[in-house]
């Protein structure tokens, strides 16, 4: 009789023997996942907690990673694993601010980075050159882009989740020869005023602005007129605007309380009766609406990186105003969607490759598409970033739409393009 200790003997051997000849069947990136089963995956968030300018946008972004975060761990994570959000503060503000913040992100040992953007993003990149996991970000920066496809090898583990900021300029000109065209606005005059910060980011889209104006020659930019952050006293642009008279008014900044009093001298004042006055993104911050009150009324703004208000947009609207807005306020049109997107997107990818294989990991984002509620992400091109639409790609459902929302009842309203609009536009109480 063989005796019982030999039958565990061979029992084990045969379980040993099985389990090497499975390994060599997995590879080494299965057997990496296969051993981080359970183990939190990380997400650094490199946040901007504090400071002039940006808390709002960020916090928008915490707001939505969070929301898919909690919506796939209570889904099972991903492949078990629960996903897990590092937030780290950010002075972005400066560059040794920047990076300082990259390199505690970097050594926290993070899957993942997620930024909402930072203003100076060649010290942030230049922190997570080495470190490649990927490194998704909304810096909606010509700079980042530029560096991602002039050194692929160096910085090929960055994606940008917008189209960058040159897009702004080449996009308005588009959009009121449409607004006109469709019989909803007729312009006083053909005359555009451009009011612009002196930041690259900002500059890049005035410079961007009045070539496209230029070549498309329906409009003449007559007058730039220079600001600088932060700004104490909007009378004397309420002066200049005045007399220059130009029937469209292009405020190009992008900081949210400094364009709600804006908004609010010039509704008081109405220096220029008629004119229609677009205001460069920053009213997609929640502190826009608060600040204006009534006095954002009728201002037309618009993002090239949105919240839609289709379907999928709504439903995530909903979600997002019953997780955080229950007891009331605004929600943020811009950075929630894209924090949610970012995290939902990834989830994606490492469910097909070991989070830890970052070079997986990276090709694998290359060839993912993923349709979000700000648009439709691709990255299969030189600066990996998603296409603008209508102007890099004529198909909604293959880019990002650039959104243009026009305050009504005290609302943002989606008024263009067409394929996503919720509301016709509305001639704005100083246009009557």
């Amino acid at each position: 009789m063989t005796k019982p200790i030999d039958t565990r003997r061979r029992q084990a051997v045969q379980t040993l023997g099985a389990a090497a000849a499975g390994a060599l069947l997995l590879g080494p990136a299965a057997l990496r996942a296969q051993a981080a089963a359970g183990k939190p995956i990380l997400v650094g968030l490199p946040l901007a907690q504090s400071g002039p300018a940006g808390v709002a946008d960020h916090a928008d972004f915490l707001n939505g990673a969070k929301l898919a975060v909690k919506e796939l761990n209570a889904a099972g994570g991903v492949k078990g694993r629960p996903i897990e959000l590092k937030v780290i503060d950010l002075d972005m503000m400066t560059p040794e601010g920047n990076q300082a913040a990259f390199r505690k992100v970097v050594d926290a040992k993070v899957q993942a980075i997620a930024s909402p953007f930072t203003i100076i993003p060649i010290p942030a990149m230049e922190a997570a050159a080495r470190y490649k996991a990927p490194y998704l970000n909304g810096n909606t920066s010509i700079v980042t882009v530029t560096e991602v496809r002039k050194n692929p090898k160096k910085y090929g583990h960055m994606f940008q989740m917008d189209p960058d900021e040159t897009y702004y300029g080449a996009g308005f000109p588009i959009f009121l020869e449409q607004l006109q065209a469709s019989g909803a606005w007729k312009p006083k005059n053909n005359k555009v005023h451009i009011v612009t910060e002196q930041l690259a980011y900002t500059q890049n889209i005035t410079k961007s602005a009045q070539e496209h104006f230029k070549q498309r020659g329906k409009f003449e930019v007559v007058k730039v007129t220079n600001i600088q952050f932060p700004v104490q006293d909007w009378g004397p642009v309420l002066q200049e605007l005045k007399a220059t008279g130009a029937g469209v008014l292009m405020i190009n900044h992008w900081v949210a309380a400094e364009l709600a009093a804006f908004s609010k001298q010039f509704a008081a004042a109405n220096p220029v009766p008629g004119a229609l006055v677009y205001l460069q993104y920053g009213p997609s911050q929640p502190e826009y609406l608060t600040l204006a009150g009534a006095g954002a009324e009728g201002f037309i703004w618009g993002t090239v990186y949105g919240v839609y208000a289709d379907k999928q947009g709504q439903a995530f609207r909903d979600k997002y105003k019953a997780e955080y807005l229950s007891k009331g306020g605004v929600m943020g049109m811009v950075y929630t969607g894209g924090g949610y997107d970012t995290i939902q997107l990834l989830s994606k990818v490492w469910a097909k490759v070991s989070p830890e294989d970052f070079d997986a990991v990276n090709a694998e984002l290359r060839k993912t598409t993923y349709r979000g509620v700000n648009g439709f992400y691709r990255f299969d091109n030189a600066d990996q970033a998603p296409l603008h639409y209508p102007l890099q790609t004529q198909k909604l459902e293959e880019g990002v739409a650039h959104l243009f929302f026009q305050v009504q009842g005290g609302q943002h309203r989606i008024i263009s393009p067409d394929a996503v609009k919720e509301v016709g536009f509305k001639p704005a109480p100083w246009m009557k």
